[in-house]
């Protein structure tokens, strides 16, 4: 059973800067794509970054630029730094995992991916 943990949240103001972590463990497969989703109060959750095992990432155009995703192959975790942290970036933030390469749908339908951390919350001040 593949499980996620988040960590590294918290509270900055805005044009600050956050890096998540997300350990998994339990991978069965060979190839994942893990990604990072965030859900705001009274809001849809949206997908922020994904990337597959070679190393390729996409972003919602909200965050580029600002936010990169990356990750430790040998440790099995998954980063998301963000800079530039603005307020509306305030939410609930989801480390996500499914087996095999990531296809660009992820990042609109998020209920695609089967595994999901507990998620981490982020709260950026004006």
């Amino acid at each position: 059973q593949v499980q996620l943990v988040e960590s590294g949240g918290g509270s900055v103001q805005a044009g600050g800067s956050l890096r998540l972590s997300c350990e998994a463990s339990g991978y069965t497969y060979s190839t994942y794509c893990m990604g990072w989703f965030r859900q705001a109060p009274g809001k849809e959750r949206e997908g922020v970054a994904i990337i597959d095992s070679p190393g390729s990432a996409s972003y919602a155009d909200s965050v580029k630029g600002r936010f990169t995703i990356s990750k430790d192959k040998d440790k099995n975790t998954l980063f998301l730094q963000m800079n530039s942290l603005k307020p509306e970036d305030t939410a609930m933030y989801y480390c996500a995992a499914q087996s095999g390469y990531c296809i660009s749908v992820y990042l609109r339908f998020w209920s695609l991916l089967n595994y999901w951390g507990q998620g981490i919350q982020v709260t950026v001040s004006s």
